[in-house]
């Protein structure tokens, strides 16, 4: 039996993978700001399941949370980083404060429980990592670079974690969900107050008010929630994993897209080397 340590768990992905991983037999920290919205996952299962409030940009909430699960449960093994929110603004419209709440949540947050799980895992030579990315991290919509920069930002953190902790046994997962018909739009979704109409026909025709693609994303949470865990659970588990066939297309058309630009300027790029 492992215990995984969620945040997130109001709604969405994180909600699904709660419900999974308990019906699944492990324990589970079930982690929220609002605790009134995650009581009724763990009240079925009393002696497998714990509801603790948590703010991520609160890092002495984070260190708290840590210690009462591992005074609950003895260990924390499998450690999701899920909680976080979009924004949506032209890099001319944002708020300096929203933009340094965005990191605050979707960055620093995840550094804080990290380190916080780490001495354990460490000692126990064994634990598991999941950070939540998203596509956004390998192509940027208009209007969602400052959200992309926070995904991009912990994928590069993850990358060198990976390099970190793998001689001690701890894995580190990358999740890059594709579109999931999950309430993120209607509640976790942000944008700027300000809408400069330059912007109207590229940032602006993603505001909120202009996206009509809410509840008709085609990823299902709750499938997403099951590879999680089989990817948790494999002999051999992804340093990436895609959720989504729309994931799989977006990012296969990236990486194609970077390959040849690489090829295209190859032949300049490697005229700066000083002479061999």
């Amino acid at each position: 039996m492992s215990t995984w340590l969620i945040t997130g768990c109001s709604s969405g992905l994180g909600r699904n993978l709660a419900q999974a991983v308990l019906k699944n037999g492990d324990n589970a920290v079930v982690t929220a700001r609002d605790l009134s919205t995650v009581q009724e996952i763990v009240a079925s299962y009393p002696d497998t399941a714990i509801a603790l409030q948590l703010d991520v940009t609160d890092h002495m909430q984070v260190a708290q949370v840590v210690q009462q699960a591992e005074n609950r449960f003895g260990r924390i093994d499998v450690l999701i980083n899920n909680a976080g929110h979009g924004y949506r603004a032209a890099v001319e419209e944002a708020d300096e404060a929203e933009v340094d709440e965005l990191f605050a949540t979707n960055f620093f947050g995840p550094i804080a429980l990290i380190k916080a799980v780490l001495p354990g895992m460490r000692a126990r030579h064994d634990g598991v990592i999941v950070n939540i990315s998203s596509i956004a991290a390998r192509t940027t919509a208009p209007g969602s670079g400052y959200y992309s920069a926070t995904k991009c930002a912990l994928e590069g953190l993850s990358r060198g974690l990976q390099k970190e902790v793998s001689p001690h046994g701890i894995r580190v997962i990358i999740v890059e969900p594709g579109a999931f018909r999950t309430d993120f739009a209607g509640r976790s979704l942000l944008q700027s107050r300000t809408a400069l109409t330059d912007y109207a026909e590229t940032a602006g025709q993603r505001r909120k008010e202009n996206d009509h693609t809410h509840g008709n994303q085609i990823g299902d949470p709750a499938k997403g929630a099951q590879l999680i865990i089989k990817a948790v659970e494999a002999s051999a588990p992804p340093s990436l994993l895609l959720l989504g066939s729309d994931a799989v297309q977006v990012v296969s058309g990236a990486l194609d897209a970077d390959r040849a630009q690489v090829e295209a300027w190859k032949n300049e790029s490697i005229t700066t080397d000083f002479p061999a």
